[in-house]
C-alpha cells in the first residue's frame, strides 16, 4: 500500500497539450527531439535540450490510433517541407503505467481487511481476541465471574419456595460425596420461568455466590451469527469452559431465544437455531454427572421451548418464580429499604407492610424501580431523607406515569375528566365486588387525562359476578359521560380495551357462557400472529354475539346505576374539581354511609 502510494504520489505526469499546439507551437518550431509511442494509446513528446517547457520533463497527448497518428505526422511534416532527414524520429515502446496495480488495489483490500479481522476481531485466536487460530470464532461469548460474585441468598427475597427448591443445588456442590454415597444423582439442571423482573437472573447468582464458586453467564440471542455452525461451534466451546472451571454454575439466559421448538420449518436462520438447539441437547444428555457442573436457564416463555430441551434428564426442573404476594412484597421492601436513608421517624418494618399493600402486582424489578424513584424524588426537593409521602409519589409514577401538572386542559375538557373519574369511583362504592378506590386525581399521568388508583384484593380466583362487577366499574366513565353530557369521548378507550380483554376471557377462556358452553380455548398474547382459529367460523359468531352481549348487560346494569346515584356523582365530582386529589378517607365523605347497593347483574 506503501509502495502504490509514493508512486502515483511522485511519479512524473508530464503536461498535456492538444494535437493542434503540439504542430503549431512544437513540431513547426523544430523544438522537438523525438516522439515516444507509449503502448498505442499516447505520445510524449520528448523537447530539444534547453527548451523550457513549464517545469515538466515532456509533454503529451492522446491518440485514436498508430495508424491515424503516422498519416497525421506525415502530412504535417510534409506541409512545414521537412525532408525525410530533419523529419522527428518516431520511438514505439510499452510501459507500466499503473493500470494493472489499479485493477487489483480492491481486492489487496478486501484480502487485507479479512486478514486484520481475523487477527484481531472475534475471529482472532484465544480468548482475549489475541494473534493464533484464524478460525476460532466459534469460542462462546460466555462471561465467567469467579471471585466478584457478592449476591447471596439474603439479597433474594419474594420467592422462598423458589430458594428453598434450588438450596439443594448449592448443597450438591458442597457437598458432592454427602448424595453420592446414597447413590443418588444431581438434576443436571433447571428453567427458572416467570413473568420479567421477578429474580430469575437474580436467583440464579445468588446461587453461585452462596455455593462460592464461578458463575458462568451467557444469553440465548449470542449462540445466533450470520455464519452457518457458529451456533453449535459456541455451544461446544461454553460446556468445555464449564467442564474446565467445574464445579460451577452455568446460567443461560433467555433460553427461548435457541430453544424454541422444532419443525416449522427448514428455512435460513430457523435451519441456523434448530442446529444450535440439536447440539445444545447432545451436549446436555451426555453431560458427565460426576464433572459438578449445574445448569441453570431462565425464560419467560417456557411454552415454545422443545420438549426435548426440558425433558428429565436435561432440564430436569422447572422453577416458576412468580409475582410475589404481600408477604412476599414486604420482605422485597425490606432488602431494598436497606440503603436508602429513610426518615429517622420511619418504622422500615411498618413501611415495608405499607407499601407492600399499596402495591399489588408489583414484581421484584418493580419495586426496585419505585425506591429509586422515592429516593430520586427526595434528592430532587433537596431532603435530607426519604419520607412516607416520597414513596406514595414514586408510586403514582410507577403506576400512572409522569404527573403533567403543566397541561392545560380546556374548562369543558376539565369538566369532562371529573365527571368520568367521578363515574369510576361512584360505580367502584355501590359495587360489592369492586376494587375499593385509594386515590382519585384530574391531574394527567402519562398517556391518561385523569388518573384513579385501587387496591386490588390478594385473589387466585374469580366468580363471575366479580368480574362482571369489575367490567361495570370500568366502564363508570363512559356512562357517566353519556348521562351527564349527552354524548361521549375517546378518553375511555383503555377501559374499553379492559372490558373488551375481560369479556373474552370469561367467554373464550373461562367457560362462563352457557351459549358457548364448558369450552376453553387459548387466546392469543398480545402481539402474536394468529393464522388459524382453534374454533369454527359458526363459533367465532357466537362468541362476538355472547361478548357484545355481555358488554351490553354491563352497560346497562353501570347506566340504571349512575342514573340512581346521579345527586352522589355530582359531589364527588365537586370534590375532584375543587382539588388535584384525594384519597378513599376522603373520598367516601360525599357518598355518605348509605349502605354500598346496586342493581343485581342479570
Amino acid at each position: 500500500m506503501a509502495s502504490a502510494f509514493l508512486y502515483f504520489y511522485f511519479r512524473e505526469t508530464g503536461k498535456e497539450v492538444s494535437w493542434k499546439d503540439f504542430v503549431n507551437s512544437y513540431l513547426a518550431r523544430r523544438l522537438v527531439d523525438r516522439l515516444e509511442v507509449v503502448n498505442k494509446q499516447y505520445v510524449r513528446v520528448i523537447p530539444v535540450h534547453g527548451v523550457n517547457t513549464s517545469e515538466v520533463s515532456y509533454l503529451w497527448f492522446n491518440i485514436g490510433s498508430v495508424e491515424t497518428f503516422e498519416r497525421n505526422l506525415e502530412l504535417a511534416q510534409q506541409e512545414m517541407g521537412l525532408d525525410s532527414s530533419h523529419r522527428v524520429p518516431v520511438i514505439y515502446g510499452s510501459e507500466n503505467d499503473g493500470t494493472f496495480l489499479m485493477s487489483i488495489l480492491p481486492t489487496l483490500l478486501l484480502v487485507g481487511f479479512l486478514l486484520f479481522t481475523m487477527r484481531q476481531g472475534p475471529m482472532a485466536g484465544g480468548r482475549g481476541g489475541g494473534r493464533g487460530n484464524p478460525f476460532s470464532m466459534g469460542e462462546s461469548k460466555a462471561k465467567i465471574m469467579k471471585d466478584n460474585i457478592d449476591v447471596r441468598f439474603k439479597d433474594v427475597a419474594g420467592c422462598e419456595e423458589a430458594k428453598l427448591e434450588i438450596l439443594e443445588f448449592v448443597n450438591f456442590l458442597k457437598n458432592p460425596r454427602q448424595y453420592q454415597d446414597l447413590g443418588a444423582k444431581i438434576p443436571k439442571g433447571a428453567v427458572l420461568s416467570g413473568p420479567p423482573g421477578t429474580g430469575k437472573t437474580l436467583l440464579a447468582k445468588a446461587t453461585a455466590g452462596e455455593a462460592n464458586v464461578p458463575f458462568i453467564t451467557v444469553n440465548g440471542s449470542e449462540f445466533q451469527e450470520m455464519f452457518v455452525g457458529v451456533g453449535p461451534a459456541r455451544v461446544r466451546d461454553m460446556f468445555a469452559m464449564a467442564r474446565k472451571n467445574a464445579p460451577c454454575i452455568l446460567f443461560i439466559d433467555e433460553i427461548d431465544a435457541v430453544g424454541r421448538k422444532r419443525g416449522r420449518g427448514n428455512f435460513g436462520g430457523q435451519s441456523e437455531q434448530e442446529n444450535t438447539l440439536n447440539q445444545l441437547l447432545v451436549e446436555m444428555d451426555g453431560f458427565n454427572t460426576s464433572t459438578n457442573v449445574v445448569v441453570l436457564a431462565g425464560t419467560n416463555r417456557p411454552d415454545i421451548l422443545d420438549p426435548a430441551l426440558i425433558r428429565p434428564g436435561r432440564f430436569d426442573r422447572q422453577i416458576y418464580i412468580g409475582p410475589p404476594d404481600i408477604k412476599g412484597r414486604a420482605s422485597i421492601f425490606k432488602v431494598h429499604l436497606r440503603p436508602l436513608k429513610l426518615d429517622s421517624s420511619i418504622d422500615s418494618e411498618a413501611l415495608s407492610r405499607k407499601l407492600a399493600a399499596l402495591t399489588p402486582g408489583f414484581t421484584g424489578a418493580d419495586i426496585a424501580n419505585m425506591c429509586n424513584e422515592a429516593a430520586l424524588i427526595a434528592a430532587r426537593y433537596l431532603n435530607e431523607s426519604i419520607n412516607v409521602k416520597h414513596f406514595e409519589q414514586a408510586i403514582e409514577r410507577v403506576i400512572g406515569g409522569l404527573e403533567k401538572k403543566t397541561q392545560v386542559l380546556q374548562p369543558a375538557e376539565k369538566t369532562t375528566v371529573a365527571y368520568h373519574e367521578a363515574g369510576h369511583a361512584v360505580v367502584g362504592w355501590y359495587l360489592e365486588h369492586a376494587d375499593p378506590l385509594l386515590k382519585v386525581s384530574i391531574i394527567p399521568r402519562g398517556k391518561g387525562l385523569g388518573y384513579a388508583q385501587y387496591l386490588p384484593k390478594e385473589q387466585y380466583l374469580f366468580t363471575r359476578e366479580q368480574l362482571f362487577d369489575r367490567m361495570c366499574m370500568m366502564l363508570g366513565g363512559r356512562v357517566a359521560e353519556q348521562v351527564f353530557f349527552g354524548k361521549i369521548t375517546t378518553g375511555a378507550q383503555d377501559d374499553l380495551r379492559k372490558v373488551t380483554q375481560s369479556a373474552y376471557a370469561q367467554v373464550v377462556q373461562f367457560g362462563m357462557s352457557e351459549m358457548v358452553g364448558q369450552v376453553s380455548f387459548e387466546l392469543p398474547r398480545q402481539g402474536e400472529m394468529v393464522m388459524e382459529k382453534p374454533y369454527s367460523e359458526p363459533t367465532a359468531r357466537l362468541i362476538d354475539q355472547e361478548v357484545r352481549s355481555l358488554i351490553d348487560a354491563a352497560f346497562q346494569r353501570t347506566h340504571q346505576l349512575i342514573t340512581e346515584k346521579r345527586d352522589v356523582v355530582e359531589k364527588v365530582r365537586g370534590r375532584e374539581g375543587g382539588r388535584e386529589g384525594y384519597v378513599g378517607e376522603r373520598y367516601g365523605e360525599p357518598l355518605g354511609t348509605e349502605e354500598a347497593t346496586a342493581p343485581k347483574p342479570p
